[in-house]
């Protein structure tokens, strides 16, 4: 990466040789005539994060940002001019039948040694960051009850057990009038399951059913599943209740204590930083997003895998357009194989409603100077560092090796964030550019933003401000090793994020595909 800067000079990042396109680094953009230290010249203005043409590009001729092509000039490109949205044809998505398979494995990366964090040891072998007491569903008709019940449970019972963190329902819209066979069924019925066994839920999750749902208890919550304890009773029905609803929220609330009990006599303790399951996601992205953050997140993320932890990439939206340097990368080929496997699906998917994958990039995106999906392919998949790619986790499904691991998802935050957990995440980082409020009950979101800008905006909605990159006052590197040493801080509790202090979380979604023929 080329950094143009000084101070408040006119500045621009190129991230590659061959590029002929550069950035804008400087805040609120550049006007016309703007003149970069090499002699680069603005014919126009030009907003931050924006792209401008470090030479003329003739009509047909490629635009390359990352060394790679991100379209095609339908028109003449002068030298020095903002290149825009709609001057670009996007090129095809790779064709997956002629796929370069681990052609380019790195070399395993050096151990780590030395790195810790304190947390909750569970009955089957994972470890949680928070102790959290979680209040499972089968159906939405139960979610009046139970929200009603986790305010009282939350306000009078939580004060008697200070050793456990919060009290979680974890709702959502599945469970009835649903083809509960269907071929895709399993997805949505693994998801719920598998949220109930997140690491930060401590195995002593409760279920509370209305009776007569198609989505039944012992779909979600299995006897002899080693991660649940099930001695004491895990299951209320509202069907059940007699004395109507005053008697559902006690039973409830009684159900609730015994579990409280038995969590608030975890303590923590120091555990290898292998035993961290991080789940990495962007939203809001900006064209920031490969030059600041994810490149940090990246390199941090090959720290983690160094020190043996788990580290989880997802959005299969947002890796379809570059996914040809994710299967080169691919350590065996049965990792290959699945990652083309989950692209396969989502271009059917495309295919059978009809839709474009143009339609990812939103318009936030593209006011934040992101062109088309490739490029913002390309922004995306930094994140997972420089390692191999060694599994893949179809979407649902729980997380059973450490390494680099895509955990296939929709673009969706929501939906991501809530595969994620099911595969066992018990740390989430969130990169933006354009900012959101996002976070999760269940885990601790870090939010690191792309740009200065946005965390001098929002100071106490952003943990970490990776837009120091950008201005020269940090490196990529320094970045990522200061992430690892949040990371490990908040795993700890020794840290809180901001999401956590304001309690902000989105609702769990559930991928709840149309089936695919």
């Amino acid at each position: 990466m080329q950094l143009i800067e000084h101070s408040a000079s006119p500045r621009y990042v190129r991230l590659h040789d061959d590029d002929n396109v550069v950035v804008v680094v400087n805040d609120g953009g550049l006007g016309e005539g703007a003149r970069f230290a090499d002699g680069l010249t603005l014919v126009e203005g030009v907003p931050q994060s924006h792209k401008v043409a470090t030479l003329d590009i003739q009509r047909g001729q490629p635009v390359r940002r990352y060394g790679q092509v991100i379209g095609y000039a339908l028109q003449d490109l002068r030298q020095g001019s903002w290149v825009k949205e709609d001057q670009l044809q996007m090129p095809a998505a790779p064709a997956l039948d002629s796929l370069p398979r681990c052609n380019a494995v790195p070399a395993a990366l050096p151990p780590l040694e030395g790195l810790s964090f304190e947390g909750y040891r569970n009955a089957d072998g994972t470890v949680g960051t928070r102790n959290i007491l979680g209040i499972t569903t089968t159906v939405q008709c139960v979610t009046g009850v139970l929200d009603h019940a986790v305010k009282r449970i939350r306000e009078e019972l939580l004060p008697k057990y200070p050793n456990v963190d919060d009290v979680v329902a974890l709702t959502h819209s599945y469970g009835c009038g649903v083809a509960i066979n269907a071929r895709d069924a399993y997805i949505p019925i693994r998801t719920v399951r598998n949220l109930a066994r997140n690491p930060n839920l401590g195995g002593e999750a409760l279920v509370i059913s209305l009776g007569c749902e198609k989505l039944q208890a012992g779909q979600v919550m299995h006897a002899g599943d080693p991660s649940v304890d099930l001695a004491e009773p895990w299951l209320y029905r509202l069907q059940d209740a007699s004395l109507g609803f005053g008697e559902m929220i006690e039973q409830i609330m009684a159900l609730a204590e015994t579990r409280l009990k038995k969590l608030d006599q975890r303590r923590r303790e120091t555990v290898p930083a292998s035993e961290l399951i991080l789940g990495m996601q962007c939203g809001g992205s900006d064209a920031f997003s490969g030059i600041t953050a994810n490149p940090a997140l990246g390199y941090a993320a090959d720290l983690l895998v160094r020190a043996g932890a788990t580290v989880l990439f997802s959005e299969v939206t947002e890796v379809r357009d570059a996914i040809y340097m994710l299967t080169s990368r691919a350590e065996t080929p049965e990792v290959a194989e699945a990652l083309v496997r989950e692209m396969d699906w989502y271009d059917r998917y495309l295919q059978q409603g009809a839709a474009d994958r143009s339609a990812n990039t939103t318009p936030g995106n593209k006011k934040g100077g992101l062109s088309n999906i490739v490029e913002k392919a390309l922004g995306s998949i930094v994140k997972s560092g420089n390692g191999a790619i060694q599994g893949v986790l179809g979407p649902g499904e729980r997380v059973t090796r450490k390494g680099l691991i895509f955990c296939a998802t929709p673009a969706s935050d929501f939906v991501c964030g809530t595969l994620q957990l099911a595969a066992g995440m018990n740390l989430h980082v969130f990169t933006t550019g354009r900012g959101t409020p996002y976070g999760l009950a269940m885990a601790p979101v870090v939010k690191v933003c792309t740009r200065s800008e946005l965390a001098q905006r929002w100071p106490d909605l952003i943990d970490i401000d990776a837009g120091r990159i950008a201005s020269g006052r940090a490196s990529i590197e320094e970045l990522g090793w200061e992430l690892l040493r949040y990371y490990l801080d908040v795993a700890s509790g020794r840290q809180r994020t901001w999401a956590e202090k304001h309690r902000l979380h989105n609702d769990i979604t559930l991928f709840n595909p149309a089936p695919i023929t």
